[in-house]
């Protein structure tokens, strides 16, 4: 979620010597305001002066509201109904719904140049909602639509727009 909560520093900076030794020379890093993200990028910079880095706050995770820091199994199962039964529409915790953050991804998308080969330090929801957008889905209607695929902390993926 978007709790402004820190990384694990030795993992951070495995994960930056990772991603350091694979980018080539003189990327652009855009990262989540989320210290979690910002971390990484500052230490992916310490390794790599060359690749420039700037936060972009569309790159947040998802804002659950009131159920921010809950573990799934800990929400009461009434609070999901509403959310399943209008999934893109329903701010889950009062706070954003699914479409607001296809929304704010799909605009940072949009000022990618199609040739663009920018870095995105982010989380697991703006990474689903990338795939959905670069597969051309805007909307989705119903939750079995969300991508399901496990996206492992500290995983680097490579989607192509």
């Amino acid at each position: 979620g978007a709790m402004n909560v820190a990384a694990d520093q030795a993992a951070t900076i495995d994960a930056a010597t990772v991603l350091a030794a694979q980018l080539p020379l003189g990327l652009s890093v855009v990262c989540s305001p989320l210290q979690r993200c910002t971390q990484l990028a500052g230490a992916l910079h310490g390794l790599r002066p060359d690749l420039s880095w700037r936060v972009d706050a569309r790159l947040r995770e998802m804002d659950f509201g009131r159920w921010e820091g809950w573990s799934w199994s800990d929400i009461g199962q009434d609070a999901f109904g509403p959310w399943m039964a209008e999934f893109h529409h329903h701010r889950f915790g009062g706070s954003e719904s699914v479409g607001e953050l296809m929304d704010r991804v799909e605009h940072a998308l949009k000022e990618l140049a199609p040739d663009s080969e920018d870095v995105w330090i982010t989380h697991a929801g703006v990474i689903r909602a990338v795939s959905l957008l670069i597969r051309g889905t805007g909307r989705i209607q119903s939750p079995d639509q969300w991508p399901s695929e496990i996206v492992p902390l500290g995983a680097a993926q490579c989607l192509r727009w």
